[in-house]
Order: structure tokens, then C-alpha cells, then sequence
């Protein structure tokens, strides 16, 4: 049995679950999502518990069967609590400026660039102190909508190894390199 997939989703307060034709429906505060599931697996709600049932041992329903609790469990936790990331932008001049759903971005580049954010994201650009680096809060109830809107931020200037500029995700160890050195003779 899988390890994930036979761990139990207990739905929190203000969450409701709504199962038809292999689509499952979660709602709560922070908003509304929907997951088709596959045919094969059988999601059943009683008393405040979801659980995820596969009708055999073969392969394929083993993979589905801990993908699909996952979903639903992010998909519960997203409309309850919500999900966020920070980005830390690192290098002299860049900064981020959030207007709406529309980002503008100064990454050294003879340009701005403008980022149009999806109606389910949220940004905020808190201010920090002089002399740091600037910081982008973006915020959804759907996790994998805000990891590939974080990664497309991300991919506007991927930080680079010498000296560690680019676009970051907080708490991220970059592998930096040594530089060139002057050859010895």
C-alpha cells in the first residue's frame, strides 16, 4: 500500500468536499479548486475524513493513488491556509514594484519587464530596509498554479554562480564558483 496515499485527509473547519463523476470539488475561505481524478480511484468522504482508495496492486494504480491524495490534500490545505513563496532579488538596481496584477521588474536589462499575474495570485512587495535586497511575496490557495508562476519569475534572471545575481527563492543555497585567478609564472 502507499505510503502516502493510504495517509487519511481530515478536512479542517469551513472546508467542504464534493465528489462527482470523478471530479473532486474542495471549498473553503480562501477559494475554490477542482481535480479530475482518474476513473480507477475511488475518493470517498465520512465524517470530516477523505480518504483514496485504488482497486489494485498494479503499478499504474500505485502511482496514481499517493498522486492523487496529494493533490486533493494540497488542494484542502490551499483553500484553508493558503500557499506562498518569496523571492529574493539579488544584484545592484534590481527591484520589483507590484501594481494590481501586473509586476514590473528592473533586472538590468535595457528594459522593464512586465509580468501579468493570473487572477488566483496575489503579490506584495513588502519594503526593506536600505542597502537590502528587495523581496516578492506571491500568494494562491492553488499550489501548482504559484510554483509555475514563481518559476516563470524566477526564469527572468536565473541567478547566475560567480557572484550569485538573479532572481532567488528565499533560503535557497546557490553553488557558487571561484572566478578566474591570474596565472602564476
Amino acid at each position: 500500500m502507499s505510503r502516502i496515499g493510504k495517509l487519511p485527509v481530515s478536512l479542517p473547519q469551513g472546508v467542504s468536499v464534493s465528489v462527482d463523476n470523478n471530479v473532486v470539488k474542495v471549498k473553503g475561505p480562501k477559494g475554490e479548486l477542482c481535480q479530475k481524478v482518474d476513473p480507477d480511484i475511488e475518493v470517498s468522504v465520512e465524517g470530516g475524513v477523505l480518504t483514496v482508495k485504488r482497486p489494485t496492486d498494479q503499478p499504474r494504480h500505485r502511482s496514481m493513488h499517493g498522486l492523487y491524495r496529494a493533490l486533493i490534500h494540497n488542494m484542502v490545505v490551499g483553500v484553508s491556509e493558503g500557499f506562498q513563496t518569496k523571492q529574493e532579488l539579488v544584484g545592484v538596481g534590481y527591484r520589483v514594484e507590484a501594481a494590481g496584477q501586473t509586476l514590473k521588474f528592473s533586472l538590468g536589462y535595457s528594459h522593464d519587464i512586465y509580468l501579468q499575474l493570473p487572477a488566483e495570485v496575489t503579490a506584495e512587495v513588502p519594503q526593506v530596509k536600505k542597502g537590502a535586497n528587495p523581496i516578492l511575496i506571491l500568494k494562491s490557495a492553488d499550489k501548482q498554479l504559484l510554483g509555475m508562476v514563481a518559476a516563470k519569475v524566477r526564469s527572468l534572471r536565473k541567478p547566475e554562480p560567480y557572484k550569485g545575481k538573479g532572481i532567488k527563492f528565499e533560503g535557497e543555497v546557490l553553488r557558487r564558483k571561484a572566478g578566474k585567478t591570474a596565472a602564476a609564472k
